[in-house]
């Protein structure tokens, strides 16, 4: 039973968690907690810089019995851990907490597969900081007996968040890189999965999140043009597009995700296995 969630960060995924979630008690983190009270009146705001404690905090800890983390690492680490790592034991209700990462930690696979036990071998430097994040989150779970799950998350889709949404913008393109494979999820099956894992917990477990359906980035947009009735963006060759580096660096690593754990243990039959079930439903407003 969840008695009480607290979002670090109250963005795309913990706004749908708590969407699916209507009867729990949900406290979420934002520097503007007005925003929060804009989309979602179930939701207590706090406000978090990301450099001191919540506003409030004290005053909920033994409310609390999940954990929610999804703000992301920067340069000096984890902002989350590093105020919490003196708190964290005054949680006295505490079931879980889940760390929301990325499949970056991998790194580039040359199109092979990705399992919960691939070893670490990120790319670039948001790569490393992800893996610098998942060790000090496993290091303080280990020196304070804390209830942590890790979640590796490929491109996320969704209601206002898609290839549908990039056409009808005019911001979708169509780069073709030999041989190169993308795994993404839905967000409504993000939310679903990291409930099952609430009810179900296994602390120190790690869980890949990803469809059924790894696919050429271009296939997507291609395949969303015909859910519009319109002609897709030219296809454009990877090696000579005009492309941002921050873009172009989601073309490093060429991997397939392996989600075979979250369905053995956590018993989630994905909603969207692939993305032609999610953008048509996103397409006919599911």
């Amino acid at each position: 039973m969840v008695d009480g969630l607290l979002c670090f960060g109250f963005g795309f995924t913990a706004q749908e968690l708590a969407r699916q979630n209507p009867t729990w008690q949900v406290w979420g983190t934002s520097r503007d907690p007005e925003k929060i009270s804009q989309t979602s009146k179930q939701v207590h705001p706090l406000k978090f810089d990301g450099r001191s404690q919540p506003d409030g905090l004290e005053h909920i800890q033994d409310q609390i019995s999940h954990i929610l983390l999804s703000i992301p690492p920067g340069e000096d680490g984890d902002p989350v851990l590093q105020v919490l790592y003196d708190q964290i034991g005054k949680f006295s209700n505490l079931k879980w907490i889940g760390y929301l990462s990325t499949t970056g930690v991998y790194g580039d696979l040359a199109g092979g597969t990705a399992t919960e036990e691939t070893p670490l071998n990120p790319s670039g430097k948001r790569g490393q900081r992800r893996v610098d994040a998942e060790q000090a989150w496993q290091q303080l779970a280990a020196e304070k007996n804390l209830p942590l799950h890790i979640f590796r998350l490929p491109g996320i889709y969704g209601p206002g968040r898609n290839q549908l949404v990039s056409l009808q913008k005019g911001k979708a393109h169509r780069i073709v890189k030999k041989g190169h494979m993308f795994s993404r999820i839905h967000v409504t099956d993000i939310a679903k999965i990291l409930t099952a894992s609430m009810l179900k917990p296994n602390p120190g477990r790690i869980y890949n999140v990803s469809d059924d359906l790894p696919a050429p980035p271009q296939d997507v947009v291609t395949y969303a043009a015909e859910l519009l009735g319109i002609d897709p963006p030219p296809l454009q060759d990877f090696e000579t597009a005009d492309m941002t580096p921050m873009a172009r660096s989601f073309y490093s690593d060429n991997k397939r995700i392996c989600n075979r754990r979250i369905k053995e243990e956590l018993g989630v039959s994905l909603t969207y296995p692939d993305y032609k079930k999610g953008l048509k439903a996103l397409s006919e407003g599911a």
